[in-house]
């Protein structure tokens, strides 16, 4: 497994590193409406509207304000109310319980049937790009030129384009009460904005060679016509699942779109300073994939995604299973090892010193390359630095990082057997400090 695992880590990172900047379009060619689903979202929607206004001026706003226990739609209306006047290009859906809270796609889904009742028959939805947004997301200014571009959204048979993901807090001055939690927290940030901008990149990259590049849940663009055709009678192209996402990319795939990445432009979010949030976070997206794997036989008949994309697809899918496999294959050959030791340290230390040895550095290469290698990559292609040796002390902690996944593989799949699906709000750092209070799906 982890020989394999090796190889794919190679045969990714070449075409990442060879990459070049792509020609950029006329975004004028486009109608953009950004979709931003907010639950209990106060502390940060404000900025969130007024940068999307500000940056993309003949862009519409759609805030979905997801039954919020806070002030985020009085919020959102105080923005929308600006100069005595009304700003005519932001909208605010409101969803009321037992409907709302339901889950993201279910948001989206609201913000979607908005829209197609405001365009109303006669507009190009060919030519319309819903964007989403989370709700402390900041997409850079040249990304809808960037997504216009004629191998993008200029490309009829491309239905999305997923841009680059960076944490906008990896350089910031983290909260906290002692200098640990402070260097714990930032470093956490910055570990999550290296999985990002590297082996995620990495990833969807290789896809565009597969024909299998992903959504992911800030920064997806798709095109209206393409959410048309697998939004079905109900008018809801955003499923159940917990990792909406990827599971809108499987319908996007499999009817026929083709999908884009562009690592020419980026979205920037707020990275997890606390390991409990983290945890809450990626132990919701394991869940998600877990529920995924009821497209397998979908993905596999499609006519339109190849052996190889199927492949590719299924081998993503694996992954928290083959986590929690390895949880349990890993430890084995160092349980059998203390068992004997224990019982004649002398004799397992003469086999250790007559090369045994080799065999512990063999194991721990194969363990720790695949996950080490993208912090120099992370301080060179990023940073812009030099520093190999902060390169190589990042990609070790990268690799600590990365085990934190077995945990929440295993938090996972107790919560899909105990039939616990509910959508677990991930909190913002700014809660912590203002006593905002979110209801957690624990």
């Amino acid at each position: 497994m982890s020989v394999a695992f090796l190889v794919y880590v190679v045969v990714i990172v070449v075409p990442y590193l060879r990459r070049k900047p792509a020609p950029v379009g006329d975004p004028a060619d486009f109608s953009w409406h950004f979709f931003v689903p907010c639950r209990d979202e106060e502390v940060v929607i404000r900025e969130t509207v007024k940068y999307l206004r500000g940056t993309f001026r003949r862009a519409h706003v759609w805030v979905v304000d997801d039954d919020s226990d806070d002030r985020t739609a009085r919020v959102v209306r105080s923005v929308w109310r600006r100069n005595g006047g009304y700003d005519a290009n932001l909208h605010l859906v409101a969803r009321q319980r037992p409907e709302a809270r339901t889950g993201k796609g279910d948001a989206l889904n609201a913000a979607y049937r908005e829209l197609d009742d405001w365009l109303g028959p006669d507009a190009d939805r060919d030519r319309v790009v819903v964007v989403v947004v989370d709700a402390d997301g900041r997409p850079a200014p040249n990304c809808l030129e960037v997504c216009a571009a004629d191998h993008l959204f200029g490309d009829e048979t491309v239905g999305a384009v997923q841009l680059d993901v960076r944490m906008s807090n990896a350089r910031s001055r983290p909260p906290g009460r002692t200098w640990l939690s402070r260097a714990f927290g930032l470093k956490l940030a910055q570990l999550q904005d290296l999985e990002f901008r590297t082996a995620i990149a990495a990833i969807q990259t290789s896809r565009g060679f597969t024909g299998t590049i992903s959504m992911g849940g800030n920064g997806q663009f798709t095109r209206l016509s393409a959410l048309d055709s697998i939004a079905g009678e109900e008018l809801a192209p955003w499923r159940g699942s917990l990792l909406e996402d990827f599971e809108l990319g499987v319908h996007l795939l499999t009817a026929g779109w083709r999908t884009g990445f562009t690592p020419d432009s980026h979205v920037a979010q707020e990275g997890l300073y606390s390991l409990r949030r983290f945890l809450v976070q990626r132990t919701r997206w394991g869940q998600g994939t877990m529920q995924c794997m009821r497209y397998l036989r979908r993905i596999w008949d499609s006519p339109h995604v190849s052996t190889l994309g199927a492949a590719e697809m299924m081998y993503y899918l694996a992954q928290p299973w083959m986590q929690l496999l390895g949880s349990l294959l890993y430890p084995v050959p160092f349980v059998l090892l203390l068992v004997t030791t224990a019982g004649d340290p002398g004799q397992v230390w003469t086999w250790f010193t007559g090369g045994a040895w080799i065999l512990f550095a063999i194991y721990g290469s194969f363990g720790l390359l695949p996950f080490v290698v993208w912090g120099p990559i992370y301080q060179m292609k990023c940073l812009r630095s030099k520093n190999i040796f902060r390169g190589i002390g990042m990609g070790l902690l990268y690799a600590a990082y990365i085990y934190t996944f077995y945990i929440t593989s295993w938090r996972a799949l107790f919560r899909l057997v105990r039939g616990r699906n509910g959508w677990a709000k991930t909190r913002r750092n700014t809660e912590a400090s203002t006593g905002v209070k979110v209801a957690l799906d624990s």
